[in-house]
């Protein structure tokens, strides 16, 4: 088959898809796809197919034009960031499971693409002709892929009507939550734009660039990303909720292979290297009940899975280091991030400062926790009083020298006669309720006249939001700023499982507290995606992330700073500073230590944080091993003091077990290292590598103490390559700097002020 030359794809009098149907049309082309949909399965399939090659091979012959190119779908869109770090153009794999034939492929598709270093999305239908294992779905996610909803039932009537789409999405919703996930695509790519609006979703892949075999042909006539705002297309993105619109802009597998029966992936290819050439998104559907792997026999309807290689060793051999391959997820993600960063810098110029906006005005900030010792509460606060609010904070009051009243660097804080105690599921629960009970009556007392502009409210627990339901009935702003999702931390303290009703009920209690909010704030990526795939529609939720105060923790190596001190041959200082817990993995660590003794004669691991019942496991870990010598504890330290160890370590590692609150967590100890031009070992989990990169930080394998010591003793033996991965990591962190993300927060506590009080 000819590919028209991409160089003639050019704008002219190109001939245009089938416009959208419209009155007496619209009525017909639903018509006929109401009587497909319901004889479909009455077809034998290999009788459907045969019907649709020759329809095909019809249309193929007024394609010409506008498939597999469209002239005009490589205009850069407005206000394009470009793709980051430079990459020349994406490449985002997907696959729509159809089958059981399909399903039961996807563990080998998944390990092969794994193998020649790519990841994908797979797409399950939940109420289709087969049921989608929670096992597999977990195996996938676990191994770096994504998992999103297709269809519902795909019987092609999704669309049929408005209040059947309505009623549809509820339990699309449901599934969304339930499989974790933020993505969705329509069965046969029906889509309404505005429709999907019903569903908590991140980005749909419903549309393409250029189809007309389709049912519905009309594409988006782009090979980029695009936002599509739930009210009306000048709406900021921050104004209001939407999605991210990712149409496939290489031609679907089942139309190439099955239907006009090609025998190589040459159509492919060079719609391919147009996409590149205009630097656009290369996104194709796969799927997996068509492939016939290696020694499998040829069943009718399926082609090589040797097509698809070709495709994938084409990309990584000629466009090697030019590519970037996300999830949907994150590509949508990155495009949403992308978008609300551009924005600040154009209101820039019309908006007024914070300072202005906020000057007189009173906040309120609740926290179940020790003030100022928590950074990220003590950080927020000060923002606010900076910026000219008045701040009134209650927290707990952990020591008797504490006052009940005092003012901390212009924050009035009032300590409850409450102290946190570690201790069982109920002790937990009853100290919450205390201070929730506590906390309210504060909080009415000052609010019920009005007092209050804003309530900033941090969990733990989550339903501490509903300590300010006075202030919000007399006008005020609430903010939750959700610090860990608490389902997932308490599965890890207590090894609970998903379905266990603790877990349902603190579910239950954070969809409340979202919805009792005008906007959630959370650290970082993952915390992001798993809140909106159950709890938070994704224009609520914003990212403020955890990261260090620059006054502080500043690399020593940077002029007019104390220098590390030199290694001597055989010596290696180790540093970990955090809570002393079981998930944080110390115990790992001081394993580790001992194993690379033998070839680190002079190894040494610094260990800071507060007294846990833990600590004596830790220690005793160390004894038992021969490394009680090696091993140092130095307890709680400040901030400040903190820094000052780094300067004096070698390597900071970050020992975490895998669970399901750790997996997603990103740890701001991380930042610290790195601000101070330390290397790092992390485990290589989603919530660290949503945000770096191999060569940016040294990664282990979760749990693994092998893997651990691995890569302790690689950093002792290649000292030559810490500094250039060290800056590459510190890049990382110059790009999340608190002072940046204190102007995000503090433009995000001004955009919901405006909005309730003048929207």
């Amino acid at each position: 088959m000819n590919l028209q030359d991409p160089e003639a794809a050019r704008p002219g009098n190109p001939r245009q898809p089938s416009p959208p149907p419209n009155g007496r049309a619209a009525k017909a082309w639903l018509s006929r796809n109401r009587l497909y949909y319901s004889v479909k399965p009455l077809i034998p399939r290999r009788l459907r197919i045969a019907a649709r090659r020759l329809l095909v091979s019809s249309q193929l012959r007024h394609a010409h034009g506008v498939w597999p190119i469209m002239p005009g779908t490589e205009r850069i869109p407005h206000g394009w960031p470009g793709w980051p770090e430079g990459k020349k153009f994406a490449f985002v794999l997907t696959h729509d499971v159809e089958g059981a034939s399909g399903l039961a492929r996807c563990s080998e598709l998944a390990a092969v693409e794994r193998q020649l270093g790519f990841r994908s999305a797979f797409n399950f239908i939940p109420e289709g002709g087969y049921r989608t294992p929670p096992k597999l779905r977990e195996e996938l996610v676990n191994a770096g892929f994504e998992v999103g909803i297709h269809d519902l039932k795909h019987n092609g009537r999704l669309f049929e009507s408005r209040s059947g789409f309505g009623r549809a999405a509820v339990r699309i919703n449901r599934y969304l939550t339930d499989w974790n996930a933020v993505g969705f695509r329509s069965g046969f790519m029906l889509h309404e734009s505005e429709w999907l609006h019903d569903l908590n979703i991140e980005y749909d892949l419903s549309t393409f660039d250029t189809d007309p075999f389709e049912p519905q042909p009309e594409g988006g006539h782009t090979i980029f990303p695009s936002w599509v705002p739930s009210h009306g297309p000048n709406r900021p993105i921050a104004a209001g909720e939407g999605y991210v619109e990712l149409p496939y802009t290489l031609p679907q597998d089942s139309t190439l292979f099955v239907l006009l029966m090609e025998q190589t992936p040459e159509i492919w290819l060079r719609k391919l290297d147009w996409i590149v050439a205009h630097g656009g998104m290369a996104l194709v559907n796969i799927h997996p009940d068509y492939l016939r792997f290696q020694n499998r026999d040829q069943e009718f309807g399926t082609y090589s899975f040797d097509l698809v290689r070709q495709l994938l060793d084409y990309v990584s051999t000629k466009y090697a280091g030019q590519y970037w391959n996300p999830c949907p997820c994150d590509l949508a993600r990155w495009y949403r991030r992308a978008l609300l960063d551009a924005q600040p810098g154009a209101a820039a110029a019309t908006a007024p400062p914070p300072a202005k906006i906020l000057r007189n005005k009173k906040a309120a900030v609740v926290l179940y926790s020790d003030y100022p010792a928590d950074p990220r509460p003590r950080r927020a606060a000060e923002a606010l009083v900076a910026a000219g609010m008045s701040v009134d904070l209650f927290c707990l009051r952990e020591s008797e020298d504490e006052p009940e009243e005092e003012n901390v660097h212009g924050v009035q804080v009032f300590r409850l006669p409450i102290k946190k105690k570690r201790g069982s599921k109920l002790e937990y629960l009853r100290q919450y309720g205390t201070f929730l009970l506590h906390s309210f009556w504060r909080l009415t007392c000052r609010g019920i006249s009005g007092q209050y502009d804003l309530v900033h409210v941090h969990n733990m627990p989550d339903i501490l939001v509903f300590s300010a339901i006075v202030p919000r009935l007399r006008g005020a702003a609430v903010i939750l700023d959700l610090h860990d999702p608490m389902p997932e931390l308490m599965m890890s303290i207590y090894s609970l499982p998903r379905p266990h009703p603790l877990v349902r009920m603190l579910c239950l209690f954070e969809r409340w507290s979202i919805a009792f909010s005008h906007i959630a704030i959370t650290p970082n990526l993952a915390f992001q995606k798993l809140f909106v795939s159950r709890s938070c529609p994704p224009g609520k939720m914003r990212i403020v992330m955890n990261s260090p105060e620059e006054a502080i923790f500043v690399n020593p190596d940077q002029p007019g700073q104390t220098r590390q001190p030199p290694a001597e041959p055989g010596e290696l200082r180790l540093m970990h500073h955090g809570s002393i817990v079981h998930r944080h993995g110390v115990d790992l660590l001081v394993e580790a230590v001992a194993r690379v003794r033998t070839k680190i004669p002079r190894v040494r691991l610094d260990i800071y944080g507060s007294r846990t019942p833990f600590l004596v496991e830790v220690l005793e870990t160390a004894k038992r091993l021969g490394a009680g010598d090696i091993v140092h504890y130095h307890g709680p330290k400040s901030q400040a003091d903190i820094a000052m160890a780094i300067r004096e370590c070698h390597l900071g590692v970050v020992p975490n077990r895998f669970s399901a609150f750790t997996n997603i967590n990103f740890p701001t100890r991380l930042f610290e290292y790195l601000a101070m031009g330390r290397p790092v070992v992390a485990p290589a989990t989603h919530g660290i590598l949503d945000y770096f990169g191999e060569d940016e930080i040294i990664t282990f394998n979760p749990n693994d103490v092998d893997d651990l010591a691995a890569k302790i003793l690689w950093v002792h033996t290649h000292r030559d390559a810490i500094p250039p991965l060290v800056e590459r990591g510190a890049g990382v962190y110059q790009k999340h700097l608190w002072s940046g993300q204190k102007q995000y927060f503090l433009q995000e506590v001004c955009a919901v002020l405006k909005a309730l009080h003048h929207g």
